[in-house]
């Protein structure tokens, strides 16, 4: 069994490769029978309705997860400008402690799901009820420090326990489409990206902070948790193989802390202009809060079709190549039309390519999973657990995202360059507009010397 076996693979053995794997000392743990007969119900891999399922249920839920994160710049411009939150600082730490969370305790997520598989069948219903219970505690907050701790942490940790099993079970449900449905399933953040910052600019503007988090709480249990319960497994407890979940060989390999390097700085600038857009927009172009709304809706609707599009890429493509298309274009787009952004519907063409490219990051974590478990087996790491490669990946992505916070505050402290250059560099932004450019930059380093890796 190779270091890239999944649990499609098993299926596959043959009663006599089973005995051949049950006698070789170097497997870890003794290997399962022939799985379709010991359970001939099981649905198939990569088609049919319980797999189309399973995807549509957790494409909904990533949208009410972290589709809500990459809202949360409507949040931060009403924040700024209405009692009882306007003037105060670390605005910003809100929404990137919430993405961050989601994605930094996926590795603790992820390897308790691995050892409990009986648990993680319960693991999207229970995140989506403490997000529920997080949003009503956000509505009678009445400091920044409190809405960090229910809106940032609570809410962050509990979107960690319900995107976790979208990954997992997902490994089960795809094989030869894998990163097709993870780029699917990704897309779901863009979707909630696009309409939910209408939703929320109209209830925050019309009913006001508390009612709109108390709405929004509604949805989540209404829509989100009856959802949840399609968020299942393929496979039954009994039948999941309890392989060891950490090879801190594979994560000590060059491959893999080069690329995680680089995908740290691509997680610290791609959140920048998802958090300031909207304040951008309003304060260097005079533009309304619907326009200044459209251009996060852009940023989100570019991810989403970039993510799928990507996804189907990394099928059938290798880490360097995907990752060269993602970093080129979406450094040229922060360079040349986020920086020298004159009028409005050129800030609004960044947003489309920006989300296009950058935000289909995550699409390409499968092939580098793919190759870091290939490249482990071939150099006697022993197994390699691909979701153990994503979950770190997350990790880099989550510290990025918190990061990229303070530091934004920093870069845009006294306005730098305002009114010394042209277009967005000259608009006090300019800061925060090259360093969102050399994070897209460093983010496709390792495109220069991939056949050394």
């Amino acid at each position: 069994m190779t270091a890239s076996t999944s649990a499609t693979d098993v299926e596959k053995l043959q009663p006599q490769d089973v005995s051949t794997l049950s006698e070789s000392k170097e497997q870890s743990v003794k290997p399962l029978p022939n799985i379709i007969d010991l359970y001939p119900g099981l649905p198939p891999v990569d088609r049919g309705r319980a797999a189309w399922l399973y995807l549509a249920a957790a494409f909904v839920v990533e949208v009410l997860t972290i589709g809500f994160s990459f809202s949360f710049g409507r949040f931060q411009d009403f924040y700024s400008t209405n009692e009882p939150f306007a003037g105060s600082s670390n605005i910003a730490v809100i929404g990137v402690l919430n993405q961050g969370l989601i994605f930094i305790c996926l590795p603790v997520t992820v390897h308790l799901a691995r050892r409990k598989p009986e648990w993680a069948r319960w693991f999207a219903t229970g995140g989506l009820l403490g997000a529920f219970v997080s949003n009503i505690a956000s509505s009678f907050c009445t400091t920044i420090t409190q809405l960090i701790g229910t809106q940032g942490v609570l809410l962050g940790v509990c979107g960690s326990f319900a995107f976790c099993p979208l990954l997992v079970f997902a490994d089960q449900w795809f094989d030869k489409r894998k990163g097709l449905a993870f780029g699917i399933i990704g897309s779901g953040a863009g979707l909630g990206g696009l309409f939910l910052p209408l939703i929320f600019n109209a209830l925050l503007y019309n009913v006001g902070f508390r009612t709109t988090m108390r709405i929004w709480a509604g949805i989540l249990f209404v829509i989100g948790i009856p959802l949840a319960y399609f968020v299942r497994p393929r496979l039954p407890p009994s039948a999941t193989e309890k392989k060891p979940f950490w090879n801190l060989r594979a994560v000590r390999s060059r491959f893999f802390i080069l690329n995680s390097i680089a995908n740290l700085f691509q997680g610290a600038g791609y959140y920048l202009p998802g958090i300031y857009l909207p304040t951008f927009t309003r304060e260097v172009f005079g533009a309304s809060t619907w326009l200044a709304t459209l251009s996060l809706m852009l940023l989100n609707l570019s991810a989403m079709m970039g993510l799928i599009i990507m996804g189907h890429f990394t099928d059938r493509w290798n880490s360097r190549t995907c990752i060269f298309i993602s970093a080129f274009g979406a450094t040229i787009a922060v360079f040349l039309f986020w920086g020298l952004a004159v009028h409005l519907s050129v800030l609004y063409l960044f947003c489309i390519f920006f989300g296009l490219f950058s935000g289909c990051f995550p699409a390409v974590w499968p092939a580098v999973m793919r190759e870091t478990a290939r490249r482990g087996e071939e150099r006697g790491f022993g197994y390699v657990d691909t979701l153990m490669c994503y979950s770190l990946l997350c990790v880099g992505r989550g510290i990025g995202n918190i990061i990229s916070g303070p530091l934004s505050e920093a870069l845009i402290d006294g306005m730098p360059w305002k009114g010394e250059a042209i277009g967005g560099y000259g608009s006090g932004f300019g800061a925060l507009i090259v360093f969102s450019g050399l994070t897209s930059l460093v983010s496709g380093m390792n495109t220069l010397w991939y056949h050394l890796l």
